[in-house]
């Protein structure tokens, strides 16, 4: 039976005093009316002064009477009117929430909701279980009464084990800010009510966490399908293995938060200051910079960070202050974007949430907030529902065909066709990007020479305007004849030009050639690895806002098949 018909079943059969199953909240004085078809308005009215009630106001449509009378005797009035037999039904009045209003004792004392409009945000949405938050930091105190029933399976990369205890507090204290347990009658609310916790321990109870155990954990979360990552943990020191991970996750869909830190300076800190990574600095009640919150050009977005109410490990609660906490609330935010909208890409989540921060800053973007501080309510509101998307491009390779032998270079060739048309085509050798082109018919010249003889799969994928992607595959096999290969490549660091000025986001651009053909390009900025290259053109996109002002070394290295390796000179440039 529908809801609908039960009602109608209940209103026409039924005359009782509705009570709630559940705690009751009404209104004080009010009692809800529907007189029988047989009464008329006279007797309503004698019989309701009988028992000291008025009518308030009616619901026309409904036939419904609003009383008002003396809240000690209502009950016994309302039970009179029923015996009356004169009423279809009586019922007190009851009160209503809206869903973003938790019944959290400490809720009102957590300002930072508040900033960040929480309470509406949760009549969109107050998450999903589904949408995890990986916590990479000191472990979460898993018998907290706020945070029990939130908890998924972790690792600590301390001990080896699931083991995820909390062995500092830290942990305890971020993982509640960002999604405490919410509506549940004790202690604080979590901004991502319903969204779940993995704890990652990397951080030990001397307050140390190595950059291996934090690379350790991004990859592990994002092995287990965790689009939300935070990191509350930061370190003065530029690092490769961490960028590696950073864009091993970002690859996956994954979006990692970090603390811009607390040392009121511009140094940049990281992985906060890693490409692909929202660095977040804190703010006041009052919307200004918190004095202790790092700032520079390579801050992306800014949350409340002071005076944090929020989970103690052992079971209370405390107020906290720092970067550390301004982090997990932008990652909770991210958290309720994903729960109502899950398509989103790790480039269109981190865009959407910019695009709805409050601009408290300079006009636009600025070094201390960055695009502007986190807005929940606007970020989940714009979120939207994912649309429905038509079939993926369909792709056939014509040559060479599934099976055959190649030497040399190949052409490989085929037509990619989709109801909106073609924006991409890519080519990959076993899983490593080859090539891309933009024409539905394509064509890629492939040295095979690269590869070594045998068996090697070819891929070519085509996206059209939404992001749809579809593919085909051919395995052939490389037959060539081999000979002694010595010659190194020849490297050049073609742009920026050696002594230029730079500034935003600048193209490093790369020269490589090789006798017999190039493998592999990386790009080398201070010594750091920032990007490793497959396929002509050899470019990276260096966000020089995530690097400190003065002056910055560039170079490149090339691979050919045979193990070769030049090295290009150093340019230096200046910031």
């Amino acid at each position: 039976m529908s809801k609908f018909a039960s009602t109608f079943l209940f209103v026409a059969a039924v005359a009782t005093i509705l009570t709630p199953a559940f705690a009751q909240e009404f209104v004080r004085g009010r009692l809800l009316v529907q007189a029988a078809r047989n009464m008329d308005e006279q007797s309503m009215h004698k019989t309701l002064a009988a028992h000291g009630l008025v009518s308030h106001r009616s619901i026309a449509s409904l036939g419904v009477t609003v009383l008002e009378g003396p809240e000690r005797t209502l009950d016994s009035a309302a039970a009179a009117l029923l015996r009356s037999g004169q009423f279809t039904f009586v019922e007190r009045d009851g009160v209503a929430h809206g869903g973003g209003v938790p019944n959290d004792p400490d809720f009102p004392s957590q300002w930072h909701l508040a900033t960040v409009q929480a309470a509406n945000a949760w009549d969109v949405t107050s998450g999903s279980a589904g949408v995890t938050i990986a916590m990479i930091d000191s472990g979460v105190d898993g018998t907290h009464p706020d945070l029990a029933t939130k908890l998924v399976p972790g690792w600590s990369f301390l001990t080896g084990t699931s083991n995820t205890s909390d062995v500092l507090g830290h942990g305890t204290a971020t993982a509640g800010t960002a999604a405490a347990a919410t509506n549940n009658g004790i202690g604080v609310a979590g901004l991502a009510a319903n969204n779940t916790i993995m704890p990652l321990v990397v951080l030990n109870s001397s307050d140390y966490a190595s950059y291996s155990d934090i690379a350790s954990a991004i990859t592990y979360a994002a092995d287990h399908g965790v689009r939300i990552i935070n990191i509350s943990i930061g370190g003065s020191s530029a690092s490769s293995t961490l960028q590696s991970a950073v864009d091993y996750a970002w690859n996956k869909g994954a979006v990692i938060f970090a603390s811009a830190m607390n040392n009121s300076s511009s140094t940049p800190y990281y992985p906060a200051a890693c490409n692909n990574v929202v660095a977040v600095s804190a703010t006041e009640p009052n919307d200004t910079l918190a004095t202790f919150s790092n700032y520079g050009t390579w801050i992306d977005l800014a949350a409340p960070g002071d005076n944090i109410l929020t989970t103690n490990n052992g079971g209370g609660y405390g107020t906290w202050w720092g970067t550390s906490f301004a982090s997990p609330i932008a990652a909770a935010t991210a958290a309720l974007v994903l729960s109502v909208n899950p398509s989103l890409t790790a480039s269109g989540l981190v865009s959407l949430l910019e695009q709805n921060s409050d601009d408290i800053g300079d006009p636009g973007y600025d070094q201390y907030f960055g695009w502007g501080r986190i807005n929940a309510y606007r970020a989940v509101s714009a979120a939207g529902v994912a649309p429905a998307v038509a079939p993926p491009p369909t792709v056939a390779i014509n040559n060479p065909l599934a099976g055959s032998t190649v030497a040399a270079t190949v052409s490989v060739q085929g037509l990619a066709t989709d109801s909106s048309g073609i924006t991409k085509v890519e080519f990959y050798v076993d899983n490593v990007l080859n090539a891309t082109g933009t024409s539905a018919s394509f064509s890629f010249g492939w040295n095979s020479a690269t590869s070594p003889n045998g068996s090697h799969s070819l891929v070519v994928k085509a996206y059209d305007p939404s992001g749809q992607v579809g593919s085909a595959t051919a395995s052939v096999t490389v037959s060539n004849v081999i000979t002694a290969d010595t010659q190194a490549p020849s490297v050049v660091v073609t742009n920026p030009l050696n002594g230029s000025n730079v500034n935003g986001v600048t193209q490093v651009a790369v020269s490589a050639t090789d006798n017999v053909g190039v493998t592999q390009v990386s790009i080398y900025i201070d010594n750091v690895l920032k990007a490793n290259l497959t396929s002509a053109p050899y470019t990276y996109n260096w966000n020089t806002r995530k690097s400190g002002a003065g002056p910055h070394n560039i170079y490149a290295k090339a691979w050919d098949a045979a193990g070769n390796v030049g090295t290009s000179s150093v340019i230096t440039v200046q910031h």
